[in-house]
């Protein structure tokens, strides 16, 4: 893997790029997080197989804190996506969103016109503010992530959320995203949240014309699996949303292997 720098509107920003050379796979991390998730699987013969780009989004990571206050909003960061995708000539590639990721995904779906599918998990999608209290699992610690100032203990309780119940998984460097933060960029989502001011995900989803693939958790602590598998969407990856064994909010680091041998199987159905 190799560490890069690229300047979006502005914007500095750093990205993670595999030795691979088949399809391009671009990879959005979730809040508070950094493109360090995705680690397993860009070292993994996925990653020595396919071109994946791994950014950290403003303020998260190694990135540059947001220019504006804008960039800390869905529309903001899907802007930043739409030109990451155009300055790295990655326009048909398989976009992949944790969490947060997923909803930036969404939000950029109609900017990215040639992307040859998504794939969404940890990332319920909703209409509108409304819809937050359904498509969300009423665990305290959901609040952390859109906290301005955030303690070690409380790192540590979000971090464990990530993950399925009784997970033996390290998170300690969970814990050191979280802490590294800016935490403006976790009230600025908060704010966009609470003003309605992002894409109706529904109605997204319902009319895209490309495949998308949904997968969700076993063991997920944060995300309603009913609100997910009651929404309409005519393009879902083999048609239901699939669901990971053994796994909570962060199958990617969880279960690796399991993971990448899905993303390989939703991308040979896309040739």
């Amino acid at each position: 893997m190799r560490h890069e720098r690229i300047n979006i509107s502005g914007q500095d920003i750093t990205y993670t790029a595999s030795e691979g050379t088949g399809r391009t796979v671009v990879l959005i991390h979730g809040n508070s997080s950094s493109a360090r998730v995705w680690r397993p699987l860009m070292e993994s013969s996925f990653g020595g197989r396919f071109r994946c780009l791994a950014l950290d989004l403003p303020g998260h990571g190694r990135s540059a804190p947001g220019r504006t206050p804008d960039v800390y909003s869905l529309p903001g960061y899907a802007s930043l996506l739409a030109g990451f995708v155009r300055e790295l000539d990655a326009d048909d590639a398989v976009i992949v969103g944790w969490s947060l990721g997923g909803h930036i995904a969404l939000e950029a779906a109609e900017r990215l016109p040639e992307a040859a599918g998504f794939v969404l998990f940890g990332t319920p999608p909703v209409g509108g503010p409304a819809d937050v209290g359904g498509a969300f699992l009423p665990n305290p610690a959901m609040g952390v992530g859109f906290t301005a100032e955030v303690d070690a203990e409380a790192a540590q309780s979000y971090a464990a959320s990530f993950l399925a119940p009784g997970s033996t998984l390290p998170t300690e460097d969970l814990v050191a995203d979280i802490l590294a933060t800016d935490g403006a960029a976790r009230t600025g989502i908060l704010a966009g949240i609470e003003a309605g001011t992002f894409a109706d995900e529904i109605r997204v989803v319902a009319e895209l014309t490309r495949p998308v693939a949904v997968l969700h958790g076993e063991g997920e602590q944060l995300i309603s699996l009913d609100h997910v598998e009651g929404l309409t969407m005519p393009t879902l990856w083999r048609g239901a949303v699939q669901i990971l064994p053994g796994v909570g909010h962060a199958p990617h680091l969880e279960a690796p292997k399991a993971f990448a041998e899905m993303l390989t199987r939703f991308i040979a159905d896309l040739d």
